[in-house]
């Protein structure tokens, strides 16, 4: 007994140390590393809206990397959030896609958390997260230091652990898919929006193949059952008009879960909203559940559907990607209750 009480105090003043370390690191760790690091943009000034925009740092074995937290106002002490887990793609950052995408005027409304990490110019020289080089490590090494912040974040904040979704554009869409793939029971929900599918390439030059569809896509390693219990479901939006990154690519990511997963293509629905970009809708079910939604939207080219018109990288007629990746995240967060 005796043994156990120490055990459990040495527990918590291991864990009481972390969070002192890591609220430190969140401190001075930025300020240190600007003057170290270029960030991948220019700096802008933090997106308008009510909530705070806090800045982190995520330390690692090979390495660091930023990150901002959008936490909505008034959140109580005993309080457990949803978190959004937002990746960027190239030549963004945290602020210009937050402020494209506005996830954060939702996450206002609906109360949920919303982290955004970042890639610098030194891991990068287009900002870019490098979900294709499995070959030489550097996506495995950034995939932990993502994790690392979903930690932090998740000892520092009031999140559920229970209900954490990963949202991406372009290569953050790709980053996003390997997140889940490394470590499928973390997340409930993972979205990709314009991005390639995980396993077509393993170096710059097949992505290069792989973002104009020109490479085949791995299957995953998983069987129906692991899908069943402990993979989740993938949302995917891409638009037609993409000449960056090939609308086979966004049609290869849902079949590649529907294949695993033993999944059929239910029938496609045409939808309009307004005078948006009409779009294709397509379920993939298994014995009911849906594995996988492939959105593929009419007119879009790479670009966040329904964002910010004025900003880069997005696209003010498309339907709005920000409330379909969250409506997609609600229901598999219920599903899992």
């Amino acid at each position: 007994m005796k043994k156990r009480l120490r055990t459990s105090a040495w527990a918590r003043s291991f864990e009481r140390s972390f969070v002192a370390m890591a609220r430190l690191a969140s401190a001075s760790g930025t300020r240190m590393l600007t003057q170290t690091r270029k960030p991948a943009v220019a700096k802008r000034g933090p997106p308008s809206g009510a909530g705070a925009w806090l800045p982190g740092v995520a330390m690692g074995a090979t390495g660091a990397k930023r990150f901002r937290l959008y936490r909505p106002p008034g959140v109580k002490f005993d309080e457990r959030l949803p978190l959004m887990v937002m990746l960027h793609g190239c030549s963004q950052d945290a602020n210009s896609f937050a402020s494209s995408t506005l996830m954060n005027r939702i996450a206002m409304r609906e109360r949920f958390l919303v982290l955004y990490p970042e890639q610098d110019r030194l891991a990068n020289a287009q900002g870019c997260w490098n979900w294709f080089d499995t070959a030489s490590g550097r996506a495995q090494s950034e995939v932990a230091l993502i994790m690392n912040a979903i930690d932090q974040v998740c000892l520092l904040h009031s999140v559920d652990r229970a209900r954490v979704a990963v949202v991406g554009l372009s290569a953050g869409a790709s980053m996003a898919a390997l997140l889940v793939i490394r470590h499928p029971g973390r997340f409930k929900a993972v979205v990709m929006h314009s991005g390639i599918p995980p396993g077509t390439a393993h170096s710059g030059m097949s992505a290069l193949n792989a973002m104009h569809g020109h490479r085949p896509t791995m299957p995953l390693a998983a069987t129906p059952r692991t899908l069943e219990t402990n993979w989740p479901p993938l949302l995917v939006i891409h638009g037609d008009s993409d000449a960056v990154f090939s609308p086979h690519n966004g049609q290869a990511a849902a079949q590649l879960w529907a294949r695993a997963a033993g999944a059929r293509a239910s029938p496609t629905r045409n939808l309009q909203r307004g005078k948006r970009y009409p779009m294709s809708v397509t379920d993939f079910k298994r014995k009911g559940s849906t594995v996988a939604t492939l959105v593929a939207v009419d007119g879009l080219a790479h670009a966040w559907s329904g964002g910010v018109a004025s900003k880069a990288f997005s696209d003010g007629q498309g339907p709005d990607a920000s409330r379909m990746a969250w409506g997609f995240a609600v229901k598999q967060f219920r599903s899992g209750a």
